[in-house]
């Protein structure tokens, strides 16, 4: 099948293309701006469907609406009617079509050329009306206000929120790149006279923002988002995409002294906290045993022997643990154990345990295996 992607450059355009090719789509026909018209006519002569995804939303001024949106819109149209090309058609529209700005009513003028191209030709249209996209490769003080929020707070630039109890509807661009690949396959999702994405999610502004900041925060505080939440799970997907390139990494607290060190890697308040326990050759770390606390012991590199003894007992379990053969070792309450390095090299060990150290309540209490 041979594709035309008009607006190939744009933020839903990068993700179709992507996500066309990842399905075994590889005869797509990139069209943007940069290129001449002669190309377009080229495309509209072979192309077996059309995403129509290009517009404009931000121009110097506003008579370019009507440009971007309903001429070209045009072109398109007689283009295809031009060699009979009977492809179906897809057009993203905006829910501001709806009002009446300049922007609105351009949006309106091009959902009006496809209607009447559809009773024209017989021809499969599908107009999307779509809310506030985000997610990767969208731009920032351009696309949305989420990419606009991700940006400036990966960089602790400044955000203006002049009305934070104002309601926005969010679409996520994977959901987008769902409901157009069904649309590919003649399944789009149709409500009345339009064709919508099904899955979208409702914020008010000041959340957004404090969701956000939170994601940055995270980083100093070792916590991790509510990936149980949706669009928790997407946003903080967006905002990672938008971290400058040199901010990838960042370091870690690591508690030092002679035997090893403890580095905590992540908290959550549903899931406990991870940590990871480097101890030197020969040393014993634990000794001690917990009322409700639990653990779970992965040792990743060296050979060590993991002890325990119940409360009130004199017998000892020792379990043999290596980097070798990757094995979980629950600590169950109410046993003191410990962890003995007996090896030549450092003995790595990851450590979950249920919940987050609490150094009020730290249900620790030190015995000797």
């Amino acid at each position: 099948m041979k594709i035309l992607v008009t607006g190939s450059n744009g933020f839903v355009g990068k993700n179709l293309i992507a996500e066309l090719k990842n399905k075994g789509y590889n005869e797509i026909f990139e069209f943007n701006r940069n290129n001449n018209i002669s190309l377009l006519e080229e495309y509209t002569k072979q192309c077996d469907f059309v995403f129509h995804l290009a517009g404009e939303n931000r121009p110097k001024n506003d008579n370019e609406f009507m440009e971007g949106n309903f001429v070209f819109t045009s072109q398109l149209l007689e283009l295809l009617k031009k060699y009979g090309n009977k492809a179906p058609v897809l057009l993203t529209s905006s829910i501001q079509a709806e009002k009446d700005n300049p922007y609105g009513r351009s949006k309106k003028a091009g959902e009006d050329l496809l209607f009447n191209y559809y009773y024209e030709t017989d021809t499969k249209v599908y107009v999307y009306r779509l809310p506030n996209l985000f997610g990767k490769w969208s731009k920032p003080n351009y696309n949305t206000v989420v990419a606009t929020f991700c940006h400036n707070i990966a960089r602790d630039l400044d955000i203006q929120i002049n009305q934070p109890d104002a309601e926005l509807s969010l679409c996520y661009i994977d959901d987008v790149l769902e409901e157009f690949l069904n649309a590919l396959e003649g399944n789009p999702t149709v409500h009345e006279d339009f064709c919508v994405v099904p899955v979208t999610h409702n914020i008010k502004l000041g959340e957004l923002a404090e969701l956000i900041k939170s994601f940055k925060e995270s980083r100093t505080n070792l916590s991790i988002p509510n990936m149980e939440d949706a669009l928790t799970k997407k946003l903080y997907s967006t905002y990672l995409s938008f971290l400058p390139e040199d901010q990838f990494s960042y370091d870690l607290k690591m508690n030092c002294d002679h035997r090893g060190y403890f580095t905590e890697f992540m908290r959550t308040p549903e899931r406990g906290q991870v940590s990871v326990n480097v101890s030197k050759p020969g040393i014993t770390k634990g000794n001690h045993w917990h009322h409700t606390k639990n653990e779970k012991f992965l040792v990743v590199n060296g050979e060590g022997v993991i002890r325990f003894r119940k409360i009130a007992s004199d017998e000892i379990i020792e379990y043999r643990v290596s980097g070798k053969k990757l094995q979980v070792v629950d600590i169950p309450t109410g046993y003191t154990h410990s962890i003995v390095n007996v090896g030549e090299t450092d003995l790595v060990t990851v450590m979950w345990a249920n919940e987050c150290f609490d150094p009020d309540k730290p249900d620790t209490y030190f015995v000797e295996v």
